[in-house]
């Protein structure tokens, strides 16, 4: 699975890096650390999956996704917030996301999420998780 990171937190993106490359099987791609910059290497780089941060600056997680799947409606996008509201959440779906998941996610929780999210599957609630 090829993967593009985008959050602001670099610690946060670095270790997402360390996990999906030595214990997930993905290839990350690319890293983002606003949003801007996650569309302009989303088209560029073609991701299968892109873990987007909802907040960032110069461009939000929902409006980054909005952009990127204007552009490409084939990436796949999976939210991952601090912020755990319904409002939120509906956000991220009306935007085309795949899914919302708060950042507190186990690893293993979260590379099942982006297993099942790349089958097809929508994930709007950590337990709709095994």
């Amino acid at each position: 699975m090829r993967l593009l990171l985008a959050d602001d937190h670099d610690f946060y993106r670095r270790s997402l890096r360390r996990l999906c490359q030595q214990k997930g099987g993905c290839q990350v791609v690319g890293e983002a650390a606003d949003g801007q910059q996650a569309v302009a290497l989303a088209l560029q780089l073609q991701p299968d999956l892109i873990l987007m941060d909802f907040s960032m600056p110069l461009l939000d997680g929902i409006e980054a996704t909005r952009q990127i799947l204007a552009a490409r409606p084939v990436t796949l996008i999976l939210i991952l917030s601090m912020y755990h509201e319904e409002r939120l959440r509906s956000e991220a779906r009306a935007a085309g996301a795949r899914g919302y998941l708060l950042k507190d996610i186990d690893w293993p929780e979260l590379l099942a999420a982006m297993r099942r999210v790349a089958a097809g599957q929508s994930l709007f609630d950590g337990d709709d998780l095994p």
